[in-house]
């Protein structure tokens, strides 16, 4: 009989097989949880101690994922469908990925993860007092594919509350893989489906829509010049920018100044940032876009300050 020290290991070796924290990943764990989670990891651990604030969350691994395709013999009927799908044939690539995302979201996830990301997210309600208001957000990746990028092709799910809802989510996130463009850009790019895999990051939400929110990137992203940080920002949730449904400010910042305490912009422009997107209404959609006020059309979303 296994002694209860022996019990809590294997409980927690099942737990890691199934759900990894943030804070302890890194660019090391990318073909566990993709490019996406191991950044947020990487992120918590190098920018914490220099007082940048990144939100917590977790990140199913691609473990869990292949064994919920395996679940109730998934993998038996979507490799068939794929290997003998004309991707090119556009009516037949839609009317496929349509069947699969249908059976992966009517399936039910397995124990071992439920539990996993059940345990999980009560343990963020318990930190904060409240359910938290989640994302839950898409990184794919693919072992011994070093060149394969598959930024943007699957899907992104905001303001997710509830249990529940985060476990849906999570299941309409494994499905994304079965996109029209996820599946053709497999085959075009000559990748075996099974070669790839999804992990679903959870991350708790901070309420940058009722302010602003953007990106940022460490060079200018046009002249390749690495001595300045190019922000891009506008109203509400940063999901209006990243999907280029906006046109935003921008702002050029030196990066010598800025650390030296001078003044550091060395350009912005006032976006037009016509619309906003926004938490929905309890009950109804989690997120809506509304028309941003004309005066705010006005003003740039980020002080200089």
């Amino acid at each position: 009989m296994r002694n209860s020290n022996q019990l809590m290991k294997n409980e927690g070796d099942t737990v890691a097989e199934q759900i990894i924290w943030f804070e302890n990943l890194g660019m090391d764990d990318v073909e566990q949880v993709g490019g996406k989670n191991a950044s947020l990891g990487e992120m918590i651990s190098n920018l914490a101690e220099t007082g940048v604030s990144v939100p917590d969350g977790f990140a199913t691994t691609a473990h869990a994922f292949r064994e919920f395709i395996r679940y109730s013999r998934l993998d038996q009927r979507i490799d068939p469908l794929l290997a003998k799908l004309d991707v090119d044939d556009v009516e037949a690539l839609a009317e496929a990925g349509r069947t699969i995302r249908q059976w992966v979201v009517e399936t039910p996830l397995p124990e071992a993860l439920q539990n996993a990301v059940v345990h999980a997210y009560q343990k963020m309600t318990r930190a904060s007092g409240v359910e938290p208001a989640v994302a839950v957000r898409s990184s794919a990746t693919a072992e011994d594919l070093p060149d394969a990028s598959f930024a943007g092709q699957q899907e992104t799910f905001l303001n997710v509350r509830g249990i529940d809802d985060v476990l849906i989510a999570i299941k309409q996130v494994f499905a994304s893989l079965y996109n029209d463009r996820a599946i053709a850009y497999r085959v075009h790019q000559g990748f075996n489906h099974d070669e790839v895999a999804l992990s679903a990051g959870i991350q708790r939400m901070v309420r940058s829509d009722i302010g602003s929110s953007g990106v940022m990137f460490t060079l200018d992203t046009e002249s390749g010049f690495r001595d300045v940080v190019f922000i891009t920002s506008a109203f509400g949730l940063g999901e209006t920018v990243v999907q280029g449904a906006v046109n935003p400010d921008e702002f050029y910042v030196h990066k010598e100044n800025l650390s030296a305490g001078r003044p550091a912009i060395l350009r912005k422009t006032l976006g037009s940032k016509a619309i906003m997107m926004t938490y929905g209404k309890a009950g109804e959609e989690n997120v809506i876009t509304i028309d941003v006020p004309e005066a705010d059309c006005k003003r740039f979303s980020l002080s200089d300050e």
